[in-house]
């Protein structure tokens, strides 16, 4: 194809930019001129190699669990016509005199202001078999791994067996996420340490247990030398220490290269390691020629991160319209995205500064660890590394290069000491690094350009919108969040309590409409009320309404794509990626009959098992696809599911009572199993717990408990709104000495107004600290009916307790059910786990598309299939 050359600017009097490279850094490059200028003086225009819209590398790992969509917003900027998009076209030649470029496609473009935002490839070192190693780092990349795993489950009637060179965030991402899939992963890392990069020696040894514990094997402190082929397939990969290590299937993600071939033949100016060097400015060596993002080489050094990227896109922005801003640092600052493992560091992690002091608290048992750096005089925070609890992460990054205003240590939460309340960001804060936004710019959208509010962003939508924080990567989301709440707080406003930016009704307004209304369904809620696909916020909580006013299998009719994790499992998952079984024991009495089902359960499977503080036994390191087996078995002994994965009653716990017990007044034990059958399954907003104690002397600590329940000679006191968590509550009395049947009239009418008004994972003492009246309109509603509302909350509970069937009895019932514990959607029945294998290909099913459309794990098996190095 052949265009004609634009136009000079001279003839139009507007300018040309052409954008080499269509990834994050040029999409925020063509957003900030589309914003600015609107085409007045430039005309924008971005080539990319790749077929998809510019994407979010930073999310690229959600792509192993399913077609997701990672299209940076806004993507409108590309309909607009200021801005041209050109896809699946390689700039492949630059004229700098002539002010041209040319494509693989015969395409010619005019220029009057050249960026190269070619990014960066994956390398891979010419050691032998390298033709058949496979990169971390596009889409195609991440699809065409997935699939070749899958074909090589199919074909072999194993799971594939993976290893993954390169211990940074790429490798341990790369090897989580097909650990996930099934696959049996190892990685290889030339570091003593994982993320030897930005983790010091302890850090990384910490976060190498946890890896290890979720299967992943680890080889540290050496190479891939061979990749071992036989008959064009591999077979295994040789190390530089003399191992081999089996493998169908060899991915490198060992860091980036810059790709500065463009600035190469145009004879730029290249960083000491590659890279097309740059000033502040962002200008290269030769005048007109910008570069920014991973081929941007600044004070010799590239990087593979986007607030950089995303910082130098803006500053070319602001000069080709004339203004003067500068690049002028590389934020470091990390988090790894994998399920079950929290890693973060910032800053001057490696306490590299002179003087510099660490304070550090470890716990080597529990994979925990976690380190401030401070000036030497311990005021001033430098940088920080957190392995296994990075909670204090997004509050202390913006606080980098300011004084704490307490003690370091107080602010490391494994430490259990008390952070000083009240402590309020500077303006000069940076909140969210991927976009460079301070707290004071937040604070100032919050307040409108001249401190009326009603012209500023109040909600958080909004204010992610016309902020940008929040919008790459999502970790400073509940920070932006806290400052929102604080300044309307401050200004008197009542801040929004839109569910989500999906739903500008609050969880209890949409309680209601749902129930008032008889809706069934998500996507009759979301047509209803709502706009969009919905988030994590909203499906849960609405998948928790339903289930609450329904009652219905929380799995059916849609209902699995709702849920979290633990509830599409019906178990909880744990850190190595496993589950963990917790049969319901009411008021923890159990017969040593059962007790012995448990025991030969646990010793079938090879299950670790632990006595629980809420008189359960939970066994821990079940696959998905033993649950259903290990299920069968508790089921047919006469166990339930506990709903330890639920946001939903969990365990009503108990003392001996007055049945055996010489100070026992009444029969906590059998007031206990009452409560606890009667209110099983009830899914509420959060979790929630039962005590009853059979005398004042509190063995149950029924006073730490959601609903706790205390004998006294003239009955019970009923007490409400006690709590765990990260702020512990002690239960409030409701009322006193009230028999057996007024004592649970009590209670359902309690529970299921929490459950009607409570805010989206809002526990039991929080609500009733919100609601106006406190703990004396709680009693106004459930005791004195103030608000007319006791029949039909009791009607509301009995319905509940009437149509109560067991989740996994209801599994094991129905062969579609199961489906969703197979490794694979689409596999036939399979033996059981001693024997457990693939059949052959012929027997597969195809997915079907609703299952294909959820992302689940799909068996792919047929000579259709093309795939490199496996027979099909």
């Amino acid at each position: 194809m052949t265009e004609p050359v634009m136009p000079a600017a001279a003839a139009t009097g507007v300018r040309d930019v052409l954008v080499v490279g269509a990834g994050p850094a040029a999409h925020r490059l063509a957003d900030s001129l589309h914003a600015r200028d609107g085409g007045r003086r430039l005309r924008v225009t971005v080539v990319g190699e790749e077929p998809w819209r510019p994407y979010d590398r930073v999310a690229l790992s959600t792509r192993l669990d399913g077609a997701v969509d990672l299209t940076l917003e806004p993507s409108s900027v590309w309909d607009e016509g200021s801005v041209r998009l050109i896809l699946g076209e390689r700039v492949v030649a630059v004229d700098h005199a002539a002010r041209t470029a040319a494509t693989d496609a015969g395409r010619t473009l005019h220029w009057d202001e050249l960026v190269l935002a070619t990014g960066s490839s994956a390398p891979v070192p010419e050691i032998a078999g390298h033709e058949h190693v496979r990169v971390y780092r596009t889409i195609d990349d991440i699809d065409r791994i997935v699939a070749e795993a899958r074909a090589i489950t199919a074909e072999r009637g194993r799971p594939a067996r993976v290893v993954v060179a390169g211990g940074g965030l790429l490798g341990l991402e790369a090897a989580g996420g097909l650990a996930r899939l099934g696959a049996d992963a190892a990685i290889v890392h030339s570091g003593g340490w994982l993320m030897s990069a930005q983790l010091d020696e302890g850090a990384g040894r910490a976060l190498g247990r946890i890896i290890a514990g979720q299967g992943i094997d680890l080889h540290l402190g050496t190479r891939p030398q061979t990749v071992h082929v036989d008959g064009g397939v591999v077979t295994g990969v040789g190390l530089t220490n003399g191992r081999r290590v089996d493998a169908d299937l060899v991915i490198f993600a060992i860091g980036i290269r810059a790709r500065d071939e463009l600035g190469r033949d145009l004879g730029l100016e290249l960083g000491p390691r590659g890279g097309v060097e740059i000033d502040p400015a962002c200008r290269t060596s030769l005048p007109g020629v910008w570069a920014i993002g991973e081929v941007a080489s600044f004070e010799g050094r590239c990087t593979g991160l986007v607030a950089p990227a995303n910082a130098m896109a803006e500053v070319v922005a602001d000069r080709l319209l004339g203004g003067l801003a500068e690049f002028t640092t590389v934020d470091d600052a990390t988090k790894l995205k994998l399920s079950g493992v929290d890693v973060a560091s910032f800053g001057d992690a490696l306490a590299r500064a002179e003087g510099a002091l660490e304070i550090v608290y470890a716990d080597p048992a529990r994979g925990l660890y976690q380190k401030l750096v401070m000036t030497d005089d311990a005021k001033t925070l430098l940088g920080g590394i957190f392995v296994g609890d990075a909670a204090p992460y997004a509050s202390l990054r913006p606080l980098l290069g300011t004084e704490l205003p307490g003690e370091p240590a107080a602010y490391l939460s494994a430490s259990g000491m008390e952070a000083p309340a009240g402590a309020e960001l500077p303006e000069s804060a940076l909140v969210c690094a991927c976009n460079n936004v301070s707290a004071g710019a937040i604070r100032t959208a919050i307040g409108g350009e001249h401190g009326d509010h009603e012209a500023g962003c109040t909600e958080l939508g909004a204010l992610k919108a016309c902020t940008r924080a929040g919008m790459q990567c999502g970790s400073c989301v509940p920070l932006v969040k806290k400052l929102l709440e604080g300044e309307l707080a401050k200004a008197g406003i009542e801040a929004s309590r839109a569910l989500c930016e999906h739903f500008e009704l609050s969880r209890q307004e949409l309680f209601e409409s749902v129930r008032v209304l008889g809706l069934t369904s998500f996507d009759e809620i979301l047509t209803r009320f709502g706009r969009g696909l919905g988030c994590d916020v909203c499906k849960p909580a609405i998948a928790s309404i339903l289930a609450t006013q329904h009652g219905a299998y929380i799995l059916d009719a849609g209902r699995g794509t709702l849920q979290d994790t633990n509830d599409r499992a019906m178990a909880n998952m744990q850190k190595d990626g496993t589950y963990s079984v917790v049969p319901r024991i009411p008021a923890g009495e159990i017969t040593p009959e059962k007790l012995a089902v448990i025991a030969e359960v646990a010793m079938e499977f090879g299950l670790y098992t632990k006595i629980t503080g809420g008189q359960r036994i939970d066994l821990f390191g079940a696959r998905l696809d033993q649950l259903p087996d290990i299920w069968r078995k508790l089921v047919d002994a006469g166990f339930e599911s506990g709903q330890a994965y639920g946001k939903a009653l969990r365990n009503v716990k108990s003392c001996v009572g007055s049945t055996w017990c010489r100070f026992g007044v009444q029969d906590s034990v059998g007031m206990a199993v009452q409560l606890e059958l009667r209110y099983r399954g009830l899914r509420s907003p959060h979790k929630l717990k039962f005590g009853v104690s059979g005398c004042a002397r509190e063995c149950a600590e029924a006073r730490g408990k959601d609903v706790g329940v205390i004998a006294t000679e003239q009955g019970w006191n009923l007490y409400v709104g006690g709590n765990g968590g990260f702020q512990p509550a002690h239960a409030q009395l409701l009322a006193s000495d009230l028999d057996d049947e007024t004592l649970i009239r009590y209670i359902d009418r309690y529970l299921m107004y929490y459950i009607r008004t409570a805010d989206r994972l809002q526990r039991t003492a929080r609500w009733i600290e919100d609601l106006e009246g406190g703990l004396d309109h709680v009693r106004d509603v459930v005791v004195h009916d103030s608000l007319g509302l006791a029949d039909e909350l009791e009607l509301a509970m009995s319905r509940h307790v009437d149509t109560y069937e067991d989740e996994w009895a209801a599994t094991l019932a129905d062969p579609e059910r199961l489906r969703r514990f197979r490794s694979f959607v689409n596999a036939p029945d399979l033996p059981g786990p001693a024997s457990a294998r693939v059949p052959e290909r012929e027997q597969f099913r195809p997915a079907t598309p609703e299952e294909q459309a959820e992302g689940r794990a799909v068996l792919i098996a047929g000579a259709s299939l093309p795939v490199r190095g496996v027979d099909a």
